[in-house]
């Protein structure tokens, strides 16, 4: 059984949230402020996280933070309809995904199952240190590992990101548009998707990219797409 940590000071959020996870199977962890989310995530194995942004004490935002110092599990962030901004924020700072409230549950449900389906296939991070390794001048992708490297040095990134990488990577020199992206690694319609792409490729070219105003790989192809520089 698979462990979400739900964080949102409205109770009555998470405990809807809770309902919906528990039909699906899922052991839902409650928290109702940041503090008390990071402490939850220390003392049990926590699989993905739901946090609320607009919290008291420690916020949305600021917990991501937190967590993404040591931990790169999937991270969903709730978010009303007037707090754009701090979805965008959420994205760049290390979140996965995003959910406006309100929001139907059996999107919300959907999410989680997607996200954890990326997550789990990352695991075994350290396992079968051979296979097919994709390159591009200093950049390598170990896809046995998961393991990125810019010059020798790992590099951390989160699934989505990782996901974005690659397949950039292994598409070296072809641009993909915005929508190519999102349907590709999100296995969904692209509605809306500029901004949640946009932020995880900015997020990416801040991890690989010495000066990312002047990337060396990931390039963006004005009004058109993206793509990974051959080298």
């Amino acid at each position: 059984m698979q462990n979400i940590l739900v964080c949102d000071d409205d109770k009555q959020i998470v405990e809807a949230i809770d309902i919906y996870l528990t039909g699906e199977g899922f052991h839902v962890i409650k928290a109702y402020d940041g503090f008390e989310a990071l402490e939850l995530l220390e003392d049990n194995e926590v699989d993905l996280m739901i946090l609320d942004v607009m919290m008291p004490g420690l916020d949305g935002i600021r917990t991501t933070l937190k967590v993404r110092e040591t931990s790169s599990i999937p991270i969903i962030i709730l978010s009303a309809k007037s707090e754009d901004t701090d979805k965008i924020l959420g994205l760049n700072i290390g979140a996965d995904d995003y959910i406006t409230k309100p929001f139907n549950p059996l999107e919300l449900v959907a999410r989680v199952k997607s996200q954890l389906r990326r997550y789990t296939q990352l695991g075994n991070m350290n396992q079968q240190p051979s296979g097919q390794v994709y390159k591009c001048g200093g950049l390598a992708i170990n896809d046995d590992n998961k393991e990125v490297y810019v010059d020798g040095d790992l590099i951390k990134l989160t699934p989505i990101e990782y996901n974005i990488l690659l397949l950039l990577v292994k598409n070296a020199g072809k641009v993909f548009s915005i929508d190519e992206i999102y349907e590709q690694i999100w296995n969904e319609e692209a509605i809306g998707a500029d901004n949640t792409v946009a932020v995880h490729i900015r997020h990416i070219r801040e991890k690989i990219e010495i000066s990312p105003r002047e990337p060396r790989y990931l390039k963006v192809v004005w009004g058109v797409g993206y793509k990974i520089e051959k080298q």
